[in-house]
């Protein structure tokens, strides 16, 4: 069996009990021992089986992240996933039997967190769901530092984003890659380094296009010509920096 049962875990880097997961998946199996694992870790879980039911649940549950499935009756998750970024930042990671990179690259361009590949580990996914929420979390105030720059405001105590005195409306990862990078102008970050350090997984668990994708967005908000960027620059063979 693909998912094998969860005995003797011992609970590691628990997040508080407060922390809401909500998992939607067709396949009862995957349900079960997702929540399984995930309540054993001290999350509140809720689960559903039906992509017509995810929306309403959203509302009723307030979960503080959502572990959604590519494929679902009724409707399906990229579909979903986009009814939620119009109006929800909440962390999405997006599972999937689909292993060609466009689908991947789709669901992240619309705002995915992470993509996690069936079959999977249960241990990895819930490692994954702390990693995001971790990422999520507002620094202490005596952390937190006001990057300012030529018409460009990061605040990451507030974790707001102004261009021109206009706040800009960015996704939790999309914050955390942006001020990573801001952080050490001119400095040339690798994919694999950003992986390492923004998502907090290990390069070979990731998919490089994560940050490619995530660059592009940053860009599309931010620059005044996502094409010609000023902020997010390209070092061609190495990787990516903030300034040119």
């Amino acid at each position: 069996m693909p998912y094998p049962a969860c005995v003797g875990v011992p609970n590691v880097d628990v997040v508080a009990t407060a922390t809401r997961v909500l998992v939607v998946d067709d396949e009862p199996t995957v349900r079960e021992v997702v929540a399984t694992y995930l309540t054993r870790d001290g999350f509140v879980v809720s689960s559903v089986g039906d992509g017509a039911e995810v929306l309403a649940e959203v509302a009723s549950f307030r979960p503080d992240l959502i572990v959604l499935d590519v494929m679902l009756p009724s409707v399906d998750g990229i579909t979903l996933l986009r009814e939620i970024r119009a109006t929800s930042a909440v962390p999405v990671i997006m599972l999937t039997a689909r292993v060609e990179e466009p689908d991947r690259v789709l669901g992240l361009e619309l705002g995915a967190d992470d993509y996690v590949t069936k079959p999977f580990s249960p241990r990895e996914l819930s490692a994954r769901v702390r990693s995001v929420l971790r990422r999520g979390e507002h620094r202490p105030d005596a952390a937190a530092v006001q990057l300012s720059f030529d018409g460009l405001s990061i605040d990451t105590a507030a974790r707001e984003v102004t261009v021109d005195g206009a706040v800009v409306g960015l996704t939790p990862k999309e914050f955390d890659l942006l001020a990573f990078l801001a952080a050490s102008p001119r400095r040339v970050f690798s994919r694999a380094q950003l992986l390492a350090n923004v998502w907090d997984s290990a390069p070979e668990f990731q998919d490089p296009a994560t940050v490619t994708v995530h660059v592009r967005r940053i860009r599309q908000k931010i620059e005044a010509d996502p094409d010609e960027p000023r902020w997010i620059t390209t070092v061609f063979g190495v990787g990516y920096r903030f300034g040119s």
